[in-house]
């Protein structure tokens, strides 16, 4: 029996990487970065059926990042990722 190829395009195309403007102070560089990062993570737990922020740990929080190839979050960001998830009900 012959299996059918899959030829289908994707639905979008990929978003373009645009650099970050230049001359901030480094520290909205760091705290840009922490954001993004925080909802990257928020975003993973989510889908994993993690909707309240009392069952996010840091030590699920930073699983989470090593499963997705992300390094391990300081305790800031994991603060931020269960503001994130607790506002985004």
């Amino acid at each position: 029996m012959a299996v059918a190829a899959v030829t289908t395009k994707p639905l979008h195309k990929p978003l373009q990487k645009k650099r970050l403007p230049a001359g901030r102070p480094r520290e909205w560089y760091v705290a840009h970065n922490r954001r993004l990062k925080a909802m990257r993570l928020a975003i993973a737990l989510l889908d994993t059926g993690v909707h309240q922020p009392s069952s996010a740990s840091n030590a699920r929080i930073r699983t989470t990042a090593e499963l997705l190839g992300i390094h391990p979050p300081s305790d800031t960001t994991c603060r931020m990722v269960r503001a994130l998830i607790r506002y985004g009900r």
